[in-house]
């Protein structure tokens, strides 16, 4: 079957001296695999090899075995050079997409997770982008969509309210979420959260909540401080790790 959408390239491994094989988020038809033949060719319908993080309009056939699908044609609209232009920007941008292509299934359409990572990578380009904050918001938005970003307001053990404010709690990636300090000496997989972590995730939470306007910008989306974007960046770059069962590559990068 032929599809003609918009896709983004999160993954690209040569496969010949003329051919690459190159994992596409497409917007309708989720992340696929594959087999661009010829694309590193200058006069090839692609104008050469295609890199991670090019986003265009994808043509491209799936067998309905589910086996490797082939490109057939692809026209870049954007190769994000302002990004490569910037470590810190591009380490972020490379981690978004090893999120993506982790967390989703091959051929599961996701239209929504697409255009998070589209804004998320269009962002990361303004000259005047909080780096650290557009992947918080970034990482936020995925595991909420996937379905993993847990319980982030309250003690899954007790439910007691866990506030900014408090001066001990720990995330538990197993239970699913925050444990306060009467509950957490009983699990033994967690990680000490501090003031700024605390404090991001109630921002986030209260931007995604539609509350808190003072604390959000033009876009309604967190103003995170630089340290309290940090600490949520590692905080859930941990949780995706626990719930992938290993930590991605670019982690150390984007976050350290």
């Amino acid at each position: 079957m032929r599809y003609r959408e918009p896709g983004i390239c999160i993954r690209a491994v040569d496969y010949s001296e003329t051919s690459q094989v190159l994992g596409f988020f497409a917007r309708d038809t989720g992340v696929v695999t594959l087999l661009a033949k010829g694309s590193k060719r200058a006069k090839s319908k692609s104008g050469g090899a295609i890199d991670v993080l090019c986003e265009g309009e994808v043509v491209f056939s799936l067998p309905p075995s589910g086996a490797m699908g082939t490109l057939m044609e692809f026209t870049e609209t954007a190769s994000h050079l302002d990004l490569r232009a910037d470590a810190k920007r591009l380490n972020a941008a490379l981690y978004m997409i090893e999120l993506a292509g982790s967390l989703l299934a091959e051929s599961d359409p996701h239209p929504r997770a697409f255009d998070l990572l589209h804004n998320a990578l269009g962002r990361l380009g303004a000259a005047d982008a909080p780096v650290a904050a557009v992947l918080a918001y970034f990482q936020w938005r995925m595991l909420r969509h996937v379905g993993l970003l847990g319980q982030l307001q309250e003690c899954v053990a007790c439910g007691r309210a866990v506030a900014p404010g408090d001066r001990e709690a720990y995330f538990s990636s197993a239970q699913g979420g925050l444990l306060c300090r009467a509950c957490e000496g009983a699990e033994t997989e967690k990680s000490r959260l501090d003031a700024d972590a605390l404090a991001g995730l109630a921002r986030l939470a209260a931007a995604a909540a539609g509350s808190g306007r003072a604390r959000t910008g033009a876009s309604g989306r967190a103003a995170l401080p630089e340290p309290q974007a940090s600490a949520v960046n590692r905080l859930l770059a941990y949780h995706a790790a626990h719930q992938l069962g290993k930590p991605l590559k670019m982690a150390r990068h984007a976050i350290g």
